[in-house]
C-alpha cells in the first residue's frame, strides 16, 4: 500500500510540474508562456491529502485527474512535435495517478484493514 501512495504522490507532483513547464517554457501556445499554465492550480487541491495518505482525498482526486487525461488525449491527437509528446506524458502520468489512487483507496478501506 505504501508503494501505491508513493506512485500517486510522484505522479501528481510530476503532473503539476509538467503542466507548468509545458505552458510556460517547453511548448507554450503563445511565445513567452500562456495563462493556460493556470491549469496546474486544481492539481494543488488534493496534493496535501495525497501526501498525507488521506483516504477521502484518494477517493475524489482520481475524478479530478480525468480532465487532464482528456486534455492529454486531445492534444496528443491534434498537436504536433514536442507538444504531442508532452501530451502523451500527461496521459501517462494521469493514468498512473488514477490507478494508484483508486487502488490505494480500495486497499485502505476499513473493511480491508481488519483482515
Amino acid at each position: 500500500m505504501k508503494t501505491l501512495q508513493i506512485v500517486s504522490s510522484v505522479s501528481l507532483i510530476a503532473l503539476i510540474f509538467l503542466c507548468l513547464a509545458w505552458e510556460l517554457a517547453l511548448a507554450p501556445i503563445r511565445p513567452g508562456g500562456s495563462s493556460l499554465a493556470l491549469k496546474a492550480l486544481p492539481l494543488l487541491l488534493p496534493l496535501m491529502g495525497i501526501l498525507k495518505g488521506r483516504r477521502y482525498t484518494y477517493q475524489w482526486a482520481p475524478m479530478l485527474v480525468l480532465a487532464y487525461f482528456s486534455e492529454g488525449v486531445v492534444r496528443a491527437w491534434s498537436d504536433t512535435g514536442l507538444s504531442a509528446w508532452l501530451a502523451g506524458a500527461e496521459v501517462a502520468l494521469s493514468v498512473a495517478f488514477f490507478f494508484a489512487a483508486i487502488y490505494y483507496a480500495k486497499f485502505s478501506a476499513p473493511s480491508r484493514q481488519a483482515q
